[in-house]
C-alpha cells in the first residue's frame, strides 16, 4: 500500500460514512436504491483478505461482485505484491466504470481485468485455476457459483464468501452455501466472524 492507495481508500471511506448517515436517517432507501450504495465488505475484512492473499502468495485472483471497487482495491494491491492479477466480474458496467477509475487513480489498473455480464455465464468461460476467490454477489447465486468454481480452484486455493451473518435477510441463502461447501470433500471450511461474516474455504485435497 502507498500514498495513492491511501488517497483512494479515503474517498471510499468518506463515501461509506456519508451513505451510512443517509441510511440511518432513511433505512428504506436501501431497498429503494440498493444499487446506488457501496455495500462493501468493510475495512477490517478487506485488510484481512489482503493479508491472507499476500501470506499465501496467491497470484490468480477472482472477484465475483466488483460493485464500486472497494474490495477490488485491496485485492489489486495484494496482487501487485504477489506478482499476480485480479479478474473481477460484475453485472453492472456502470459500477465497474467507477471502480476502474478509482483503481487507475490508485495506480493499480494494470493488476485488474474487468468483465461485465452474468457471473454464471462468465465463469463457464473463465480460465482457472484460481488461487483466491472473493464471492460477494447476489446470495442466491453463491451455490451455483461454487459448483462452477470447484473444478477451477488450484490446490490450496481459497474461497472467501461474504455476508454469512449479515444482513439477516441473506441468512437462508448463506446457510445453503455453507452446507454446500462443507459437503464438498476436497474443501475445508470455517466461518470467520469478521465484518459481515466470511466463510473461508480451502481446497485441501492437493489434486488438480
Amino acid at each position: 500500500m502507498d500514498d495513492a492507495f491511501d488517497r483512494v481508500l479515503e474517498r471510499y471511506s468518506a463515501r461509506m460514512s456519508e451513505e451510512s448517515r443517509m441510511l440511518s436517517e432513511a433505512p428504506e432507501r436501501l431497498m429503494e436504491d440498493r444499487d446506488k450504495f457501496l455495500l462493501a465488505v468493510g475495512e477490517k475484512a478487506a485488510r484481512f483478505l489482503h493479508a491472507l492473499i499476500i501470506a499465501a502468495g496467491a497470484r490468480r485472483i477472482l472477484e465475483l461482485g466488483t460493485s464500486y471497487g472497494y474490495s477490488t482495491l485491496f485485492l489489486a494491491d495484494a496482487a501487485r505484491q504477489t506478482g499476480g492479477s485480479v479478474l473481477t466480474i460484475d453485472v453492472a458496467p456502470d459500477k465497474q466504470a467507477y471502480a476502474r477509475s478509482e483503481l487507475g487513480a490508485a495506480g493499480l489498473a494494470d493488476q485488474v481485468e474487468f468483465l461485465a455480464g452474468d457471473a454464471l455465464d462468465l465463469l463457464e468461460r473463465a480460465d482457472g485455476p484460481f488461487d483466491f476467490v472473493l464471492l460477494d454477489i447476489w446470495k442466491d447465486l453463491y451455490v451455483p457459483c461454487f459448483d462452477r468454481l470447484r473444478p477451477r480452484m488450484a490446490p490450496g486455493g481459497m474461497i472467501a464468501a461474504d455476508n454469512m451473518l449479515r444482513p439477516e435477510g441473506a441468512r437462508p441463502a448463506a446457510e445453503r452455501y455453507r452446507q454446500a461447501v462443507r459437503a464438498a470433500p476436497e474443501f475445508q471450511s470455517i466461518l470467520l466472524r469478521i465484518g459481515s461474516g466470511v466463510e473461508l474455504s480451502v481446497r485441501a485435497d492437493g489434486e488438480n
